[in-house]
């Protein structure tokens, strides 16, 4: 079983950092913030502010904030301020037995996905694809807020991933299965193949979702991860949306799942509200989940944070 890190009170301290791409200070500070006036204190990480091209400072310098937050005893929730890119630079430089010793919450999306995962394999920790520090905005839907708090704030050993009224998860192909939950943005997924940090989805319910881009691209990074092998020994498949993806050649992203992922013939829901969309659904990172197509349902099955 995977480690579940202790739940966040109210009250509790929450370490900010960018691990990726710099953020304007200006938004970073509206944000943390938002976070003070929900009661949460706020500690910021030595290089949150660093700004050095399309970096937030070197790897080094980003690992090294990432675990300070880690080992201080006082922060329970570990905030990246956004994705971007550079995260899988840090981490050659992280410390997986030091990490799995002081379990966390550590949340985010997009290119946050690779620690996500990496987190996961190296010190079995279940991680949270879900809010970054940019969502603790005042036009969040309340929905986002809702799925956050339950995933990291309530120890429910059944816990269904259900989207916002009106948006329904759809199932393409049918079959129950159980297994942890892998993956994230598709983007990020692929950039950790044939590295040490590949993510394995054996056996796992692999999680899909991607953003910007058209789907002759989507198609590119589909068949990258299906000749990987990814798709071969998993157990199903949730198909997140592809935001603001555009048309091309006359192809839509449901006719490229329609052409490539139904085929696969694995258990298949698509119509996650995930990731870079406007609702985002709280999917924890290694815990173990029930995935019904035949029901159109997504079901944790343990708690993913501990008392």
């Amino acid at each position: 079983m995977a480690i579940r890190p202790p739940k966040l009170r109210q009250g509790d301290t929450i370490g900010v950092v960018t691990l990726g791409s710099p953020l304007d200070a200006e938004i970073i500070n509206a944000r943390v913030a938002t976070l003070q006036s929900m009661g949460f204190n706020v500690v910021l990480g030595n290089y949150v502010y660093a700004s050095d091209g399309y970096l937030a400072g070197t790897d080094q310098q980003r690992a090294s904030d990432f675990m300070s937050m880690i080992e201080n005893p006082e922060v329970k929730l570990i905030l990246p301020s956004r994705g971007g890119v550079g995260v899988a630079g840090i981490l050659p430089y992280l410390d997986f037995a030091s990490i799995a010793r002081n379990p966390k919450i550590v949340t985010g999306y997009s290119d946050i996905t690779v620690l996500l995962n990496v987190l996961y394999q190296f010190a079995n920790l279940i991680t949270l694809h879900s809010l970054l520090l940019i969502s603790f905005s005042p036009d969040q839907p309340q929905y986002n807020f809702n799925q956050f708090f339950e995933a990291t704030s309530t120890v429910r050993n059944v816990r269904p991933i259900a989207n916002p009224p009106g948006l329904e998860l759809v199932g393409k192909v049918g079959g129950s299965v159980f297994g942890p939950i892998v993956g994230g943005n598709i983007t990020s997924f692929v950039d950790t193949l044939g590295t040490p940090f590949e993510i394995d989805t054996r056996g796992k319910i692999i999680l899909l979702e991607e953003t910007h881009e058209p789907i002759n691209k989507v198609y590119r990074l589909i068949k990258h991860l299906q000749q990987a092998g990814k798709f071969r020994d998993c157990a199903g498949i949730v198909m997140g949306e592809c935001t603001n993806c555009l048309i091309a050649y006359g192809k839509t992203y449901e006719d490229l799942i329609n052409e490539t992922i139904v085929p696969l013939g694995k258990p298949l829901l698509t119509n996650l509200a995930s990731g870079h969309g406007v609702y985002k659904a709280a999917v924890p990172i290694g815990a173990m989940a029930h995935l019904d197509a035949n029901a159109g349902a997504l079901t944790l099955v343990e708690s993913t944070v501990s008392m």
